[in-house]
């Protein structure tokens, strides 16, 4: 049984290090020249770059600027993709790899840049990647990596070796990458993007949307906003017509934290596929300490013990990391993002018919290079102009490769069997009082599926179990104490409230199990 940490701090290191920000709500209608909708790193740098560019700019976020996926990172701002240029090679050819590359290392220099620009101080610090594999299996398709990783222009290289605590195989190895601290990033950008006459609403649910020649947007609390263009930067497109949601796979990674002494702690950052995906990094704490974060245990929302992983995350930080088992405090928090059909994402018109609807999605885990990468590109479409040579490689229109479709329908079929499995089952338990506190459960109440909780203090609530997106029935995640659905990756607080779209509307409410007589 190994030693509990002191502590632990169910928050991102991120969120619980910077202060809340408090933009107010849309309370009236407006016209702009473009709305942009969500308020992370995809968001606010397209807003950023708009409004440096003379647009008037609107900025609507359902809940907080960063404090959704880009408040919930790692924050490793790079290039290197894991395994991701001998595939993208195999897949698309060696010119649409070589485009991905200067497209990420493009957006690490100008991350870089932009905090040298305008003074923000977020932590920034050059380090190397590396993707590492310890079976001697995998090293041939590592070597490969590092060779495709070179071909695509990058100064890749494969070394043997690291700073890591335990052995590797092979390893492939980029030098001048970025890592920092997103919300200090972000929130420091939100404040220039005001200053130069943007405007950003929080708390701002954006519900409906009319896409023509002039868009409107209509919010949550019946308030509009008019424009010319709208930009979707929701982390998952939340509105359907797009159909993008069939080409998207929603998966969660979980994140532990601690620190340990400065000279214990990797000035590289890793990546590992193997062991169902592994990430380390360290950022600074104090003078004698640097934070390690540790991310992996890669799945599906909605889909198994959530608990479980986060303690097979912790073990294996505990055990690789020696410093990480000594340490007081840990923080723990959960991430998500998309994956492409092709590995891509999805950055630009957001369907053929659409002249001035923009999307940004399916970053695939690599939201921080991407997010930036967005914002240049689409401010290219909008503002006009020679737009970047990897503007076609982004095309949201574009068709997949004839050897993704298998993988496209491989998804449907995975939600196909969620929508019509799920509703065989007569429950996810036999009754409410089978639910433990702190633990919810789908249940059967008066012919109706409900997703009931049961929170510390044994005081029980209710909701409807199916997903307001498409009506999947969600699954209770025992770590984060939230709602989750299957198909596409909506979340939902234990009270039904919206966390990650693509759902726009929460959970309707029940009566509580504990109010009928």
């Amino acid at each position: 049984m190994t030693e509990q940490p002191r502590s632990s701090i169910d928050e991102s290191y991120w969120m619980a290090t910077t202060p809340a920000t408090h933009y107010p709500a849309l309370d009236t209608d407006l016209t702009a020249d473009v709305v942009v909708v969500g308020g992370g790193i995809a968001g606010l740098c397209t807003a950023w770059d708009l409004v440096r560019a003379g647009v008037d700019v609107v900025v609507l976020e359902a809940d907080r600027i960063a404090a959704g996926v880009s408040g919930y990172t790692t924050a490793k701002m790079s290039a290197a993709h894991g395994l991701m240029y001998a595939q993208l090679e195999a897949k698309k050819g060696g010119d649409d790899a070589r485009l991905y590359a200067l497209s990420q290392q493009d957006a690490v220099e100008r991350t870089a840049s932009l905090c040298a620009e305008l003074g923000i101080d977020a932590d920034l610090e050059r380090a190397a990647a590396f993707t590492y594999v310890q079976d001697p299996d995998r090293v041939d398709e590592v070597r490969e990596e590092a060779a495709a990783a070179r071909r695509a222009g990058l100064d890749a290289s494969f070394v043997t070796s690291t700073e890591l605590p335990f052995d590797i195989a092979g390893a492939v190895r980029v030098a001048d990458q970025l890592q920092f601290h997103p919300r200090k990033f972000l929130l420091a950008l939100a404040e220039h993007i005001t200053r130069a006459g943007g405007r950003i609403f929080e708390r701002s649910r954006v519900t409906d949307l009319h896409d023509g020649k002039r868009c409107r947007l209509t919010t949550e609390s019946g308030d509009t906003v008019e424009a010319g263009d709208v930009v979707v930067a929701t982390h998952y497109p939340i509105f359907d017509r797009t159909l993008l949601f069939t080409q998207l796979k929603p998966h969660r990674e979980l994140v532990v934290a601690a620190p340990v002494p400065s000279a214990a702690a990797p000035a590289g950052m890793y990546i590992t596929p193997e062991g169902g995906k592994r990430s380390l990094r360290s950022a600074p704490y104090d003078d004698e300490h640097r934070l390690l974060v540790v991310t992996g245990e890669s799945f599906e929302p909605g889909t198994g013990d959530v608990r479980q992983r986060l303690q097979r995350l912790e073990d294996w930080a505990r055990t690789h990391l020696p410093h990480f088992a000594e340490a007081h405090d840990v923080y723990r928090w959960g991430a998500q993002d998309n994956d492409s059909v092709d590995g891509v994402p999805y950055v630009g018109h957001a369907h053929p018919r659409t002249q001035h609807l923009y999307v940004a999605t399916g970053f695939g885990g690599w939201g921080m290079s991407n997010g930036v990468m967005a914002g240049s590109l689409l401010t290219a479409h909008i503002v006009g102009g020679p737009r970047p040579a990897w503007t076609e490689l982004y095309d949201p229109r574009r068709l997949p490769p004839v050897r993704d479709v298998g993988t496209l329908a491989s998804q449907q079929v995975t939600v196909a069997k969620h929508f019509v499995g799920d509703r065989l089952r007569t429950s996810h338990v036999d009754s409410v009082a089978d639910i433990p506190p702190g633990s919810g459960a789908v249940v059967r109440l008066d012919g109706q599926r409900c997703a009931v909780y049961r929170d510390e203090s044994g005081k029980v609530s209710a909701v409807s179990a199916r997903c307001t997106h498409l009506g999947c029935l969600v699954h209770f995640n025992n770590a984060e104490r939230a709602w989750e659905c299957p198909c596409h990756g909506s979340r939902f607080a234990t009270d039904g409230t919206v966390l990650h779209g693509p759902a726009t509307h929460p959970l309707e409410t029940r009566e509580s199990p504990e109010a009928k007589p």
